[in-house]
């Protein structure tokens, strides 16, 4: 097995960028999720559960990593991070009165506070961020760090939960033979790293779970199955379309996850062609 695909998403919720190589630490993919649209409506840093046009969007950074970001939208127009004009432009691409946020100080508390949701009904708030039909269950959230239910992501970062989301080649093929109808697209995922798992079948990570995985130098704790929730029902850019169907099998006959959560044991380096070992 080796590293098929290493993805870094400069900005939360958008499309990201392929790398040949990325530098991890134990708090992600160096330059990864530096950036954020704050929900100027409901308060609260958001992402495409509930601004599903986020990801119709790209991102890349101008220059450095962590620096300014230049975003694409749907029509080709680029905004970057930097012009005066940019939070009026994204809200106005959005149709939604956003800002652009670097990451601030995990003391800033305020900023990471998650804002109001859009019912009072803890059920159907939930359900809507999961994407869930009437009678589907929820996923088992005590998997997630106990911050996010107060918090948009960990204090300190715009990560979902944990640092990295780990597929393989085989899920993807899989879920392909499942749902031949369907656009079966990495980018619905956004996963951090891609393993090529040859003509394995299933979902072989599932396996992982609560084991290490060697890529390189670098150690990665495989922590828990990634629930999957109505972003990888989203439209994509302009060539992915909108696919309920596939949220549907994969709460049905996939236990509710695709790929798995994993985080970097020490820092390190690590390069598409790399061998991965599993304990």
């Amino acid at each position: 097995m080796h590293i098929d695909q290493l993805w870094r998403y400069p900005v939360k919720s958008m499309i990201g960028q392929t790398a040949d190589s990325v530098d991890l630490t134990p708090t992600g993919v160096v330059g990864d999720r530096t950036w954020a649209v704050r929900d100027e409506v409901r308060g609260g840093i958001r992402g495409a559960k509930k601004i599903g046009q986020l990801m119709q969007f790209t991102a890349r950074y101008s220059s450095r990593l962590g620096g300014d970001v230049e975003i694409t939208s749907p029509d080709g127009s680029t905004i970057t991070s930097s012009d005066p004009d940019a939070n009026a432009r994204l809200s106005e691409a959005l149709d939604h009165h956003v800002t652009l946020w670097p990451l601030q100080p995990p003391t800033d508390l305020d900023h990471y506070r998650r804002g109001a949701p859009d019912t009072d009904d803890f059920m159907a708030e939930l359900n809507g961020i999961f994407g869930r039909e009437d009678g589907e269950p929820l996923p088992d959230l005590s998997v997630f760090p106990p911050e996010i239910m107060e918090f948009e992501s960990p204090p300190g970062t715009y990560l979902d939960a944990f640092p990295l989301m780990l597929m393989t080649t085989s899920a993807l093929r899989s879920l392909q033979l499942a749902l031949p109808e369907s656009t079966i697209d990495t980018r619905r995922f956004r996963p951090s790293l891609v393993v090529d798992t040859g003509d394995l079948p299933g979902h072989p990570e599932f396996d992982w779970v609560g084991r290490s995985v060697s890529v390189g130098d670098v150690e990665l704790e495989i922590i828990t199955g990634c629930p999957r929730c109505v972003m990888v029902t989203r439209e994509i850019a302009n060539d992915v379309p909108v696919d309920r169907s596939l949220l549907r099998h994969i709460v049905k006959d996939l236990g509710q996850n695709v790929g798995v959560y994993a985080r970097a044991r020490s820092a390190g380096s690590i390069s598409v062609g790399d061998g991965v070992v599993v304990s």
